[in-house]
Parts: C-alpha cells; structure tokens; sequence
C-alpha cells in the first residue's frame, strides 16, 4: 500500500515547477507551456514571487542560482549577490557609532543583484524577452493579488514605524490608511509603471538580447539607479540599532555591478554528486556534513528516529562551526574548501560525534589558519549574543526580518534551474520614491572586525546564507531543491537529501517527514545570536524520539507538526520522466506540472 502523503508527487514528461507560492509555480508553468524553457520559466516565477511574497523578497535583493544547460551540458552557478559599495568600510560604520550592522535601514544596503541575475539567465539560458518574463508580475501589480495572512501581519505590525519613520513604505504597504487585510486584492501600481519603463526601454532595442542588455542598463546605469541615488543623497532613517543613519550606495556602485557565473562547489556521497555555491555563501556547510556523515551508516537508522536527528545535528554543528571561522567571498579570503572536504579532515572530524550533545562550538584547525580560527572564537566568545534565535518567517513582528522564497524547474529538454531569491524584503528599508521597492540589508551579515573572511570591505560579498542545490546521480543531472529559511536553508535541505537518498521515499514523502534545526551557531542575521545544544523539532516524531534526545543533553524546543521548513524538490529520471513536490507547511508552496 503507497504511504501516505500531504500531496501528490506530481509526475508528467513536458515540465513541472515547483516554487513557494501557489500563482507563481502556476506562472512559470504557463511559461513552459508558451514555449519557453526552464529559464524563461525560473524568471518569470521570481518576479512574480515579488510580488505575491514582499515580506520575503524584492527587486532589491540578491539571487543565487544553481542551473542545469542541457545545451552546455553543464552545471553552473549564477552569483546574483551584490557586494557592499565603495563606502562600506569599517571605519565608516564604526564612525556612525555601531559594532554590529543592523537588519534594516540604508547601512545594511548592498548593490541590488537580483535584477541583473535574472537578466543574465534569460540572456544567456532563456529564449524570451523582456516583456515576457515580466508581464506576469505586471499583471499582479496593477490588476492585484490576494494578500498572503503573513504579509498582512507583517504590515500591520510595522504600521505605526513606518507611518512615523518611514513614510514612504507607509504609503506603498498601508494605502490610504488602512492596513490591507489577509486575502484582499493588494496592488503596487508605482512599481508596475517600473516594469513597464523597464519593458519600454528594452524594446527600444533591436533584437532579444539587446533588449535585455537595455533592462539592465536601465536598472544600474539608468532610471533606477539614479532615483535610488538621489533618495539616498538625502535620506536618513531609524534602523535597529535604535539611531537615523545614512546609507553609503552610490549611482557609481550601481553602474559598476554585474551578476557572474561560476563553477559549483560539489561534493560526491553515495552516488550522489551535489552542487551548491562556493563560499561566499554558506552551502558548502551541507557538503561539509555530508563528508562527515558519509563515514556513518545513516541507511541504518530511522529517518524520524533519534539516532539520525541526533547524528544529523552534531555533524552540522562542525560543519557551521567552520562556516564561522573560514567561509567568506574567495575574491577577497582564502577559504580552504578543500581541506574541508577531504577525507583526511573528516574523519578526523567525525571522531567529535559522541552519544551526547555538544555545548561547544568547535570549528576544525586548519594549517596556516591558526590566528584566524583564533581571532573569530576570540569574537564570538566575547559576545553577549546568546538568546532565541529563529527561523525568519517565525520570528516575532519586533524582529522585523525578511525571509527567502525558492523556485525548481525542469523542463522536457532536461534544462534544470535552483534558485533561492531573497532580500529588499518589505521590512528591510523604506520604499525608494517612485519606484515601489526597497533595498536589501544583507550587510548586516557582515562584521566590524578586521582581519575575517566576513570583515566588511568595499566590493566584497557578505557570506549569504542563499543556498540552492542541484544534484547528479550517477553522473546524469538530477534532482533540484531548496527551501528558504536562513541558517535554517541547508539544515533542512540536509535531512531531506539524507532520507531521499538513502530510504527510497519519493520527493512528497521526503519532505512530509518531521523537520528539525539547531542554532548551535552564531545566526547570520542581526542581532547574531545563537543557542547553544538547542534543537527545534516538530513533535511529529513521537514523544520517544524527543525524549530520548532530551536524555542525550539536547536543548529540545518542540514545534507544532507542519511548521518548521519550506522545501520544494524536482527530479528528472533517465527515461525523461519529470517529478516535483513542495511542502504543505505554510499552506502556500505549490508543485506543478505535467
């Protein structure tokens, strides 16, 4: 007898998208079916994901992306992640009389990536054009789209700061007053008139590709960038840190960005070759416990049992341990991804995995990375940053954090796309007059400390925690995946992976099991706080497993079944059969496909 399952795996052979929103998935289907490909697709989805989830994303944030060409035959990652501006630098920062960047206002701004990320997709992967990919999102901003409950209360907990500090964002988010409510038709009419001088811009230009090179000249070197210069020459507004601050983006650190395309960090496990971004963001955190794991028979155990929850968390616990110490923009850092990742390294590691939980946070020593590893626990122990630390979309309204949304695609040619858009969420900064979104605050990732691999410097990336994954079989590209949720992403998307690859689930079953996460480690969102020994897990793994971790020292805090994780998933088999799933939590990630 099948087992049980929230959903259907959705099956089919022309194509399936699976994403975090109902309308989107529904869109990039709609794309697929007007003959584009899994690109054309991945990018309408991520505007009209703007749209539908504000208070998680923005056309002011980042994109990191792991793809697929079936053309190229090659995977690929797209680095849509803005470094901070030419004035970003520590003493700057500490001159405006803080120690810690805080998660929102103008000092936490970055060169917006997204945009021109996914003008790169469609330019060099996709087959459409300009309007194509951006009519969807139009549509939804003129014509309006049901307010998701948690856009709502985000709103309205935020109401009377915005009305009293940042006023532009009060006009954008509570029209006329009113604080929309959950599932009334919400509408953003000044940024559909930006869409559409984007769409007009680019259709000035003789042929697709010119067009789409005239959308990202209009963005960083044209109307966009020169409304945001000229509202952050005079703003000045409230952040965390309790004081007005001005931001430091210029007109010129817009003109000189460009998103790039990279090569994926990969690791091998059990037939498996995962893919994921290079150390500039945290994914090479799931590679690292997947070689520590590896050594383990994780096959053995019972995939809700707490053998795995427990192996599971004290293998990511090393793990993000040395994402604090080494991680960093490799531009600017040496990271020894390598050591990292070999075996000799590992199994060393794997020898701290006991039967008890561990309270301590222990990166690994690297040769000729003595002082670093010295100087980041130097840091953090000095920090008072210890206290509750959660997943963005579960924080509490005060907390005013963002979120992350994530888009899978697969279409009938094998063209695969993983991305995790986020950033210029609506609580992020106030809304740039004239243009309907605001900018992103993905510097508070970095520190005012130098000497790190994380130290704020002009040009550099901050250490995202954006972490899409794509995986090989055997060679033959096959699985995408992700979820959004912070220094959450790659716990989730661990355990998933973990119960795919080892107890034959298909992708619904594996992602309906109970989810868990641990904040061990430093978070990479202000405050950067963190937990030590404490694990979240849904109490749908039964009273037996949370008790017996409980025996076993971890810091047990429950979370009510279907709460904790967003994961979508798609595979495609080598007989071309197409498979997709996306979790029930939130009640608003969709698969679809046929």
């Amino acid at each position: 007898m099948t087992a049980f399952t929230t959903r259907p795996e959705i099956l089919g052979t022309f194509g399936v998208v699976t994403s975090t929103h109902w309308i989107a998935s529904s869109v990039g289907m709609s794309i697929l079916e007007k003959g584009g490909n899994a690109f054309d697709a991945a990018v309408a989805t991520g505007f009209v994901l703007q749209v539908l989830e504000p208070h998680l994303n923005g056309p002011g944030g980042d994109m990191p992306a792991v793809i697929y060409s079936k053309k190229k035959d090659k995977v690929e990652v797209i680095c849509a992640q803005g470094p901070a501006p030419a004035g970003a630098t520590i003493e700057h920062y500490k001159g405006e009389g803080i120690d810690i960047i805080p998660g929102d206002g103008l000092l936490a701004t970055v060169i917006p990536g997204a945009f021109d990320g996914w003008m790169l997709m469609l330019r060099d992967y996709g087959t459409m054009s300009v309007r194509d990919v951006l009519e969807p999102a139009i549509h939804y901003l003129e014509n309006g789209h049901p307010l998701l409950a948690r856009v709502s209360a985000s709103i309205a907990g935020l109401a009377h700061f915005f009305e009293t500090e940042w006023p532009t964002s009060y006009e954008t988010w509570v029209p006329g007053g009113h604080v929309p409510q959950p599932l009334s038709n919400f509408k953003n009419p000044v940024l559909a008139e930006t869409w559409k001088r984007i769409v007009k811009e680019s259709e000035a230009k003789p042929g697709r590709e010119a067009g789409i090179e005239a959308a990202r000249d209009a963005f960083y070197r044209g109307f966009v960038a020169e409304k945001i210069a000229d509202y952050l020459a005079g703003a000045e507004v409230m952040d965390a840190s309790g004081s007005r601050h001005k931001g430091v983006l210029t007109a010129d650190d817009m003109a000189g960005y460009q998103a790039t395309i990279d090569a994926p960090t990969t690791y091998d496990y059990h037939g498996w070759t995962v893919a994921k971004t290079g150390p500039w963001g945290q994914g090479p955190v799931l590679l690292q416990s997947l070689a520590l794991l590896k050594g383990l028979d994780i096959g053995k155990m019972d995939p809700a049992g707490p053998d795995f929850v427990h192996t599971v968390v004290e293998a990511m616990k090393l793990a993000y341990a040395d994402r604090e110490v080494y991680y960093g923009d490799p531009d600017f850092a040496q990271v020894p991804v390598q050591t990292l990742l070999s075996d000799a390294y590992n199994d060393e590691r794997r020898k701290l995995i006991s039967d008890q939980a561990s309270m301590d946070l222990r990166p690994g020593l690297v040769h000729g990375f003595e002082n670093q590893r010295d100087l980041t626990l130097s840091m953090l122990n000095s920090m008072q940053g210890t206290g509750a630390v959660y997943e963005p979309t579960m924080s509490h309204l005060t907390e005013k954090r963002g979120d992350t949304v994530h888009i899978d695609v697969i279409d009938r040619e094998g063209n695969m796309v993983s991305v995790t858009p986020s950033g210029g969420w609506l609580q992020s900064s106030p809304i740039v007059p004239g243009l309907g979104f605001c900018l992103n605050s993905r510097a508070q990732m970095f520190w005012l400390k130098p000497g790190l691999p994380t130290s704020l410097a002009p040009g550099k990336r901050p250490r995202t925690t954006l972490t899409p994954s794509l995986a090989l079989f055997e060679g033959r590209p096959t699985l995408a995946f992700g979820t959004p949720g912070g220094d959450q992403q790659d716990q989730w998307q661990l355990s998933f992976f973990l119960r795919y690859a080892h107890f034959g689930l298909n992708l619904q079953e594996a992602i309906d099991l109970p989810l868990f996460h641990t904040s061990h480690f430093p978070g990479s969102f202000y405050p950067r706080t963190r937990q030590p020994g404490n694990v979240m897990i849904e109490t749908s793994v039964g009273d037996d497993t949370l008790r017996e971790l409980r025996s076993r020292g971890h810091d047990v805090t429950p979370a009510e079944p279907w709460t904790v994780g967003r994961l979508t998933a798609a595979r495609r088999d080598h007989d071309g059969l197409l498979r997709a799933a996306a979790t029930p939590r939130l009640m608003q990630a969709y698969a679809v496909g046929r």
